[in-house]
């Protein structure tokens, strides 16, 4: 998978579950500072990413992940 398609796949699915303007949406954006999202939506994003691309998050994996760049840089590194 390309890094594009990668990244288009994971900022649409952050859009949707935080009811964000995917166009907003960046690789630097954090994902609690820019994005505003708050522990529960970051536990339900994680699980969304781990079902998408058939990979485990472990907790402390998932709390290195702040920034969307963070959570593409994992998921091409385990798929």
């Amino acid at each position: 998978m390309s890094s594009e398609k990668l990244f288009l796949q994971v900022r649409n699915m952050i859009a949707d579950h935080l009811g964000k303007d995917a166009e907003l949406i960046t690789l630097e954006s954090s994902f609690r500072d820019d994005l505003g999202a708050d522990s529960l939506d970051l536990v339900e994003m994680i699980m969304s990413m781990e079902e998408m691309f058939d990979i485990e998050i472990s907790e402390s994996e998932a709390e290195s992940i702040r920034t969307v760049g963070d959570a593409i840089g994992f998921i091409k590194s385990h798929v």
